[in-house]
């Protein structure tokens, strides 16, 4: 296997590195304020890369739904639940342990699945010809996985509604 060193591989390898470090400060944050900014910057990570493989449309989708709408989301819903200031101190305990040894299995099976799949390579794959248009993409999107769609933009507003009934309640208690 042969590997070759280009200016969109150096990018692709930058822009992972910095998602990654960005999910890895988003895992390790106590406060979930960071928390939320930093999700959107992996988002953003996200759209980047999708701007490199040249799906500038979900590129653009991603930062708009993702980074925009669901970041904001997230942070409406931190301001409506009522979190305290002072988060607990991080103790390794049974749970943690067992937790911390499924991740690494888990990373490991992906690592290994990962390995041994053969990827297309760039000479066969159909970018030009693809559905790689908005109107295509679109046709798609609501013709055939309306239902998906549609169960994830009630999934959101649950979600919302479910915070706002939690942080209403808890002020009642107080």
């Amino acid at each position: 296997m042969s590997f070759t060193l280009s200016w969109p591989v150096v990018a692709f390898y930058i822009i992972a590195l910095l998602t990654l470090c960005a999910g890895v400060i988003m895992l390790s944050v106590r406060k979930v304020v960071y928390m939320a900014l930093t999700i959107g910057g992996v988002f953003i990570g996200a759209a980047a890369i999708y701007f490199l493989l040249g799906a500038e449309f979900v590129g653009v989708a991603q930062i708009l739904i993702y980074a925009g709408a669901i970041t904001i989301l997230i942070m409406f819903a931190i301001m409506l639940t009522n979190h305290e200031a002072q988060e607990p101190p991080f103790e390794w305990n049974l749970k943690n342990i067992g937790s911390a040894a499924a991740a690494v299995l888990l990373a490991v099976v992906l690592l290994l699945a990962i390995r041994s799949t053969t990827w297309p390579t760039a000479t066969n794959v159909n970018v030009n010809g693809g559905n790689t248009n908005p109107v295509a993409i679109g046709l798609v999107l609501f013709r055939q996985y309306v239902i998906p769609f549609e169960l994830v933009s009630i999934l959101l507003i649950v979600g919302l509604v479910g915070a706002v009934i939690l942080a209403k309640e808890r002020k009642e208690d107080e």
